[in-house]
């Protein structure tokens, strides 16, 4: 595994972008004019953006967020790859992949001219890996990070077979309470509900909250905008390469079990994830490859 102290001397712009490890795992820290940042390699992860017109984060991450190795973090944008939820066919695999809890190899890392933060990241093949994926492919998340987020995560299959993946780019982002939030751009979409055993549904009007959510809206590419009324704030979510939104929040009962919320840290993030997923897994032919790509864009009200 990469040490913090080797990225420094390849990749290392001062106080712009840096690297220190944090129970042995490597994470980049980003401190620019446009935006403050942090990723964890392990995941490819990004934890936290906020761009400095900000004066609260856009992506969350909970205050009892864990790094260790080989474990999930809770907030942030996980990648799920290369598939999305429980496999289709082994219960006993990992839930939305293996690619958010194994390391990535930071291959680039930049300041661009305009003051936006480049890294570009692989997710190298392995034992463990290959095992529970036997297929030659190579997965890459690309990031700009500055007074907007962009993200493009690529699978290229090496294979000389199809292959079916499923993925998520399963941002958590940070508002002022999910009872006063609301998500548009999913009007007259049908929908998974999840909560309802998987019931097929149509979303009527703006989508509200008022208890547990878990839906995969099917055979959309619209951008969605959450509207935070207590923040004052819209966040725009604008993605290519995505035919599945999803949108969770796991209310009280839930985020209680799942232990790393904090007591009601749910309240504060609502998840609006660009994703493949049910019905809109993808099919990559034998040496082509596919982009999932999405654009994170903040606006006062």
């Amino acid at each position: 595994m990469t040490t913090a102290d080797t990225l420094n001397q390849r990749f290392s712009s001062g106080r712009q972008l840096g690297f220190r490890e944090v129970n042995g795992l490597a994470v980049a820290e980003i401190d620019t004019p446009l935006a403050s940042a942090s990723l964890c390699l392990q995941g490819a992860h990004l934890m936290t953006w906020r761009p400095q017109a900000q004066a609260e984060p856009v992506v969350w991450l909970s205050k009892l967020a864990k790094l260790a190795p080989g474990k999930s973090i809770r907030g942030g944008v996980p990648v799920c790859w290369p598939w999305f939820g429980p496999h289709a066919t082994d219960a006993k695999l990992p839930a939305h992949g293996f690619a958010r809890t194994v390391p990535w190899e930071l291959s680039e890392a930049r300041v661009l001219g305009d003051g936006a933060v480049e890294l570009a990241l692989t997710l190298p093949g392995s034992e463990p890996t290959r095992a529970l994926w036997p297929h030659r492919t190579r997965a890459e998340l690309r990031l700009t990070i500055g007074a907007t987020l962009t993200a493009a995560l690529t699978t290229v299959n090496e294979d000389d077979h199809p292959i079916v993946i499923g993925e998520a780019l399963h941002t958590y982002f940070h508002i002022g309470d999910i009872g006063a939030a609301r998500v548009r751009g999913l009007e007259d979409c049908a929908y998974l509900d999840k909560v309802d055993g998987g019931a097929r549904k149509r979303q009527d009007g703006a989508i509200t909250f008022a208890g547990e959510t878990d839906r995969i809206y099917l055979d959309t590419d619209a951008e969605c905008i959450i509207d935070d009324e207590r923040l004052r704030r819209r966040i725009r979510v604008a993605k290519t390469g995505s035919r599945s939104t999803v949108v969770w929040t796991p209310w009280t009962e839930k985020a209680d079990k799942m232990g790393d919320f904090g007591p009601d840290g749910w309240r504060g993030m609502l998840c609006v994830e660009s994703a493949n997923a049910a019905e809109n897994t993808v099919t990559i032919a034998p040496g082509e490859r596919h982009t999932l790509a999405v654009e994170y864009r903040v606006e006062n009200f």
